[in-house]
């Protein structure tokens, strides 16, 4: 079976039970306008497809402001403070928001990166923190929603809706670009393959939103390419939506949870 056999055969598996699969587009890294920013927004236009950008707050520009002024239906997330890596050389996993500071400092850095969003922004990012690596210690989520953020986004399948309370968790799933075997496109088989587990595992677990990661600075024309006509594609599928960041980080209001600071 092709994967993309595989990708309706799961989806119909959705119809027969009734159920609708939710999915959702995160892109990261956003610090600048700029020719790979254009591209990016040109798809997000051309296919109608909702758009959260996760912005590094130290290193966004004014002109990104600008650029995304124009945009205003794309959803725009805090990706850490800086995107640099604190672990200890020799640790392996880059990670910002770790361990190796103490927490207050970290914490002091998330503020003043929400500041400068607020400062660039005005009231659009959404109180929703991206880890930069997708990495955050685990010491460091309780106190997230004490600073004034209700959304946590990492990768892979998440272990509850609400890890504390008064913070929702949407997880992306699917990374478009393979950073082990020299930073290309992953490939339309493997990322289907993903797509279509992360499918499953949502069907049959609680039905977490499956998210779709790029990451428009680091993609070539084969990530490109897949993205465009992916979601060209989905326009024709039934048994699934695909919801923006918006819609998912308030979800909880209607499910009773609190609204956050």
């Amino acid at each position: 079976m092709s994967d993309w056999r595989a990708l309706e055969a799961e989806l119909a598996l959705w119809r027969a039970a009734s159920r609708t699969a939710e999915l959702w587009w995160r892109d990261d890294d956003a610090v600048d306008a700029g020719v790979e920013l254009d591209r990016l927004l040109e798809i997000h236009r051309e296919t109608a497809t909702p758009l959260a950008l996760a912005i590094v707050p130290a290193r966004a520009t004014p002109a990104l402001a600008e650029r995304l002024s124009a945009e205003p239906g794309v959803d725009l997330l805090q990706h850490g403070y800086a995107h640099v890596n604190h672990a200890t050389p020799g640790e392996g996993k880059k990670i910002e928001l770790g361990p190796h500071r103490p927490a207050m400092i970290v914490l002091g850095e998330l503020g003043t990166g929400w500041l400068a969003l607020e400062r660039l922004f005005g009231n659009r990012p959404l109180s929703v923190m991206v880890p930069p690596w997708n990495r955050i210690a685990p010491a460091l989520v309780p106190t997230l929603p004490e600073i004034g953020f209700t959304g946590l986004s990492t990768f892979g399948a998440r272990a509850r809706v609400e890890p504390v309370r008064g913070l929702r968790q949407i997880n992306t799933h699917v990374d478009l670009v393979d950073w082990k075997g020299g930073r290309g496109f992953a490939g339309e088989e493997a990322v289907l393959s993903s797509l279509v587990q992360a499918l499953v595992r949502a069907r049959t677990g609680g039905g977490e939103p499956v998210g779709l990661l790029s990451h428009h600075l680091a993609m070539d024309g084969g990530a490109w390419d897949f993205l465009r006509s992916f979601w060209k594609r989905t326009e024709t599928m039934s048994g699934m939506c695909v919801r923006s960041a918006h819609e998912l980080f308030a979800a909880k209001k209607s499910e009773g949870g609190e609204a956050g600071a």
